[in-house]
Parts: C-alpha cells; structure tokens; sequence
C-alpha cells in the first residue's frame, strides 16, 4: 500500500492505479494467468484502500461541520451528535493507518500458521488447541479463508501441533508478529483438586511463497517421511501412508500435509510449506529483531512469551511487548485479536510503546 510514514499518498495511489487498471484492458495480460491474478489483486486491494479512505475523509468532514455547525448555533445536542462520530471514527482511522504500515514484501501474502504445545502434557496440548482455533476464528471475522494442513492430535485432549494456512489480503502482514510464546493461566478442568495450572503454547507465522519467488531447495538436503494421517476422513484413514513430512537437514526445519488423500498432493504442499519458511527465514534476516524472534521460538516456556492469558484468580490477557490488555479473556480467545495486533504491529514499525515483561501470577 503506497504510504510515506504511515501517511496514505495519494498521489502515488492514484497513479498505481490508473497503470493497474490500463494493464487489466490488455488481453495479452490473460497469457500469463498468474501474473493476471497478481495484478487483480494488486489492484482490488488499491481500489478498496482508496474507497476506505475516502469514505473516512468524509466522514471525518462531515463530522467536523457538524460541530463547527452546532457552535455557531450554540446547539449541544448537535456538538455531541458530531463528537460522537469523531469517537466511532477513530478505531476505524487507526486501522487504517497500521493498514498503511503492512508495505513489507510479504505482507501481501497469504500465511501459514504453525501452533505447538509446550511442555506439560495434556494441559498444554489443550491450550494450544484453544490457541488454534483463536486464529481460526480471528481469520474467519476478517473474512478469510482457513485449511487446516496438518494436525497431531494429543493423547488425551487437544493437539501437539496444527498447521494453518489462511488465506486473504494482507493475511501474513496482519499476523507476523504474531510468531512466540502465549501463556495461560487457569484452573486446570484436568486437575481432580482444582489447581491454579500454568501452561504454554507457541504460534509461528510464515509466508505462503509467490510462484513467481525461486526459491531453490535441493532434494539431498531432505529427508521425506510417509505416514499414515490422522483424524477425520473416513476409511481411507489409516489404510495408506498419505501424509508427508519433510525435514530440511541443514536448518532443521520440519512441515507436514495431511490434508489431501492423495501422497503426491500432501507432498507438493510439504514442498511449497518448506520454501515458505526458508523464505521466511530470508526475511527474518533482514529484520533487526530476527534474532529475537528465533530465541522465542527455541523454548516454549518462562521467559519467552509475548502475551499472558489469566482466567483466574482474575480476568486479563496483557501483551507482554506493547502492554495492551483486555479484562474480557472470553473475547480474545474467541478472535477479538485486533487492538493487541495493531498495537504489535505500530510498535514493529515504530519501534515504540514497549512494555516492561511482568509476572502476572
């Protein structure tokens, strides 16, 4: 999104748009079906921007002479009518502006998201499954599109790990920062003494690769597993090996699909999974907070988590980077995600609004 310091410039917006929409009036453009999706996308995405903020900039007009209106007529009720759209505005102008900020070269992207339980057994496996359908529902709100790619379901209750892929404008961008450490606190429903239990689960946000991106990968440097998949699918679960799991042996990253039936789709999306996050990690190297990011990654425990979920002795969820909190735990775990995202986000760019890591037990 065009933006100079998180100011939208028209100018620029104007004429991406006048070339986008010229290129769409080619047919020569439709010879390359993938490079047509790219740039209709390129170009919706602008058009929606454009529209959004013209729309606030009205409103914002229309608000403001309202109540420049109400004091020439020394009207209160029509200073507070005015007022009162200012309030409902401001959210929508703030996202709008952390919206301005996703012009990283990912941030378009669509994105998968990794969840893997802690240390802890059942507890923790538990909690990374509520985690798990936290960003389900936060993906769903925002009108994206979720798969589930591949899950390992706990022993007793709730999973080891999910792989989501989450499809939609700017899905990796609004999630990146996302990636560390969430911690719960609660009284354990596994726990027959009703004992106060801390656990912990990590989520992990990596791109999903533009085919147009080389990314090269050399099959000697792999190791590839077959095994037989788990859950829902009726009978042609465990009757044949269609899961894969592929093992990039100098970074000792690990990606699985399970999703499809057939062996040789699950392995294509392995694949595209494993050049995601090599990608990812190319992009991580850029950033000065890459070292950081893969330290939260290493341990799932005290000391590494970026936001702590209490549901008792009290109600809070504090995000331990930008000091954001909500009283309503109910709220963010079913995807109300968005002032602790837009917060994480401003302050990445920013570099601003950190907040001292605190024990909230």
């Amino acid at each position: 999104m065009p933006c100079c310091g998180g100011i939208f410039d028209w100018d620029t917006a104007q004429q991406r748009l006048a070339e986008l929409n010229k290129l769409t009036e080619d047919p020569k453009l439709w010879d390359s079906p993938q490079q047509a999706q790219k740039v209709m996308r390129e170009r919706q995405s602008l058009d929606n921007s454009i529209t959004a903020y013209q729309k606030l900039e009205r409103d914002l007009d229309d608000a403001v002479t309202l109540i420049e209106l109400g004091e020439a007529e020394k009207d209160e009720a029509t200073i507070q009518e005015g007022e009162a759209t200012l309030r409902k505005l401001a959210p929508e102008a703030r996202r709008r502006e952390v919206e301005a900020l996703l012009s990283g070269e990912a941030d378009g992207n669509d994105t998968y998201l990794e969840v893997h339980a802690g240390a802890g057994g059942t507890e923790s496996q538990d909690w990374a499954s509520m985690l798990s359908r936290m960003y389900t529902r936060w993906a769903e709100r925002r009108g994206y599109k979720v798969s589930l790619v591949e899950v390992s379901p706990g022993e007793e209750a709730g999973i080891k790990s999910a792989t989501l892929q989450i499809k939609g404008e700017n899905a990796y961008g609004w999630l990146k920062t996302e990636s560390g450490v969430h911690r719960l606190v609660r009284i354990s429903p596994y726990d027959s003494n009703a004992r106060r239990h801390t656990s912990f689960a990590s989520a992990w946000v990596y791109p999903v690769v533009d085919e147009n991106i080389e990314i090269d990968v050399k099959e000697g440097d792999c190791r590839i597993d077959t095994y037989r998949a788990s859950g829902a699918g009726g009978q042609h679960v465990n009757t044949t090996d269609s899961a894969v799991r592929i093992t990039h042996i100098p970074t000792n990253i690990v990606v699985a699909s399970q999703q499809e039936r057939s062996q040789i789709k699950n392995r294509a999306i392995a694949w595209a999974m494993l050049k995601s996050r090599l990608y990812e990690m190319e992009l991580k190297r850029r950033e000065e907070k890459a070292n950081a990011e893969a330290a939260a990654k290493t341990e799932i425990g005290w000391g590494h988590q970026i936001r702590s979920y209490v549901l008792q002795p009290y109600q809070l969820v504090k995000d331990l980077r930008t000091g954001v909190q909500s009283t309503d735990p109910q709220a963010v775990l079913d995807g109300d995600l968005d002032d602790f995202v837009e917060a994480s986000l401003a302050q990445r760019v920013s570099g601003t609004g950190s907040a001292e890591v605190e024990d909230l037990d």
